[in-house]
């Protein structure tokens, strides 16, 4: 017959909390840490560092084309995604040339701020963003319009702080 062991019993029943062993300061239950996985959340800021670098358009218009390395430097995206991009909207069509590289003129730039700006800071998905911008004739007026007051806005701050 096999040796039986001695039964071990724990008293729970004291309001005491668990303790250390060796230092015998209170017991921390583990921190659960939060998935990195999804969508990010909109309360995140982090999505307000992506915005792009676009120049003026006094600048902007001085090229007739960018290649698709600049205009991904500028949005701050993978060239993929720019790619992804012109798949997905009928109103992005960049030229291409001979080799099959893509140049976007600066009308495309523009386009593209609009596209970039619905999707990352408004938060719309392909599919709301694509029906907007069908519905919406005037939505890259209107985001232009937006733009130029944002930069006035600014402006009046930096005034305003140096006062």
């Amino acid at each position: 017959m096999p040796k039986q062991l001695p039964q071990i019993t724990f008293d729970f029943s004291s309001d005491e909390e668990p303790k250390e062993f060796l230092s015998g300061q209170p017991v921390q239950p583990p921190q659960k840490q939060k998935s990195k996985r999804g969508r990010k959340s909109l309360k995140e800021p982090e999505f307000l560092d992506e915005t792009p670098e676009i120049p003026e358009d006094e600048i902007l218009f001085q090229k007739a084309y960018y290649g698709i390395g600049e205009v991904a430097q500028m949005f701050k995206v993978n060239i993929s995604q720019l790619r992804y991009w012109e798949n997905e909207f009928d109103a992005l069509e960049p030229r291409k040339n001979r080799k099959g590289d893509r140049l976007f003129r600066p009308q495309d730039i523009k386009t593209l701020q609009l596209i970039h700006d619905l999707i990352r800071r408004r938060k719309f998905t392909l599919e709301g963003a694509k029906e907007f911008l069908k519905k919406n004739a005037k939505a890259k007026e209107t985001h232009e319009l937006i733009a130029s007051l944002q930069k006035i806005k600014t402006f009046l701050l930096e005034l305003k702080a140096s006062m």
